[in-house]
């Protein structure tokens, strides 16, 4: 039997244990996938350069996840319910919840930065002039089934007893207008599939970002932050997520995003979108309201790389990226989104009506 049948068959085995088996108590487990490498990102997305001096291996961490209370908000918050202990608080608009903290940035960066290593962790971007950091690959141990077969073989090649699923989660640390940080947390997942009839392929692809998990992990930030177990569970309830428009138009013959709320809501709603969605944001500036992105057009004819492939590899022949900004312009409670190229002017490109559309989906 050839190496691939055999690492096809164990992954069907482990996949299939999986999905028998549920999240038991929602437990959390994360193991970095590969020391020093990453997960080859989709074709349409790129990521900056990695800054290796926090790049260091992480204990993986047990504990239980979200059981937050379900209690009912108060009348009126089910757009943006707030609570508060301390100087943290949680806040949530729809299905995004971020923290707001009343300390500076840049006290906050060293312990957010611990924070994911010690949750089991590396971290694959960490810019503090960016306010961005990002953590590797990563698996959520847990999800495997503790079973008699897992115990037998996967102390053997417990390399190869996998999930199928990959995680990354992205932190925007971001300063508000009373000296406070307003601290994102994004998700970002990856699952294996098999690629072809015989089942004896696999390949990566994207899978669609958890606000649940995104909670969870802000919860566990708030614990580190001072709060207690018992008060972190009980804040993170909110009202239920609330459908919020976005539609896409063209304005002299240029796409956009079409958002019927004002310039704060907005430029939030999409820096959270641009994070979900996996675009390098090189720079941002509020005040102009610009963020400025990297993109890599998507290649129709490369093939995707078996599991070793695309999990512990780059394709030498990676599509060069493009720079473009993402500029956010209001005029009471309407905003436009549009796609400017490098030099700041309008795109109307085959990119750019692609480049909106991802923001409309993840808006909506």
């Amino acid at each position: 039997m050839n190496a691939v049948t055999t690492r096809a068959g164990l992954l069907a085995l482990a996949l299939a244990l999986s999905a028998c088996s549920a999240l038991e108590g929602d437990k959390i487990d994360y193991k970095s996938a590969a020391k020093g490498s990453t997960l080859e990102v989709p074709p349409d997305l790129t990521q900056l350069s990695r800054d290796s001096r926090y790049n260091v291996p992480g204990g993986a961490v047990s504990a239980a996840a979200l059981q937050a209370s379900q209690a009912a908000q108060p009348s009126g918050t089910a757009n943006a319910a707030a609570a508060q202990l301390g100087d943290v608080r949680i806040q949530r608009e729809g299905n995004k919840r971020w923290l707001v903290i009343d300390r500076p940035a840049d006290k906050l960066w060293e312990p957010v930065r611990d924070f994911w290593l010690e949750n089991g962790f590396t971290l694959d971007l960490d810019q503090a002039n960016l306010g961005i950091m990002e953590t590797d690959w990563a698996e959520n141990r847990a999800k495997l089934p503790q079973d008699l077969i897992r115990s037998t073989l996967g102390k053997v090649i417990d390399s190869l007893y996998s999930t199928g699923e990959r995680d990354r989660f992205r932190t925007r640390l971001e300063r508000n207008a009373a000296g406070g940080t307003e601290v994102y947390i994004t998700h970002r997942g990856m699952v294996e599939v098999y690629s072809n009839t015989t089942k004896d392929q696999t390949v990566w692809q994207p899978r669609a970002a958890d606000p649940e998990l995104e909670t969870e992990f802000l919860r566990r930030l708030m614990v580190r932050l001072g709060v207690s177990q018992e008060q972190s569970k009980a804040v993170v309830a909110a009202a239920a997520p609330v459908a919020q428009s976005a539609n896409v138009t063209t304005v002299n013959n240029v796409p956009v995003v079409q958002i019927n709320e004002g310039f704060d809501r907005a430029w939030r709603r999409v820096g959270v979108a641009l994070d979900r969605t996996g675009f390098t944001v090189e720079d941002r500036n509020r005040n102009d309201g610009v963020y400025f992105v990297r993109y890599v057009a998507p290649n129709a004819d490369k093939k995707e790389a078996g599991f070793f492939g695309k999990l512990f590899s780059r394709s030498p022949a990676a599509v060069p990226p493009l720079k473009y900004r993402i500029v956010v312009r209001s005029q009471g409670e309407s905003t436009t989104v549009s796609v400017l190229n490098e030099g700041g002017s309008p795109e109307s490109s085959a990119n750019a009506e692609r480049i909106v559309r991802v923001i409309a989906d993840e808006l909506k």
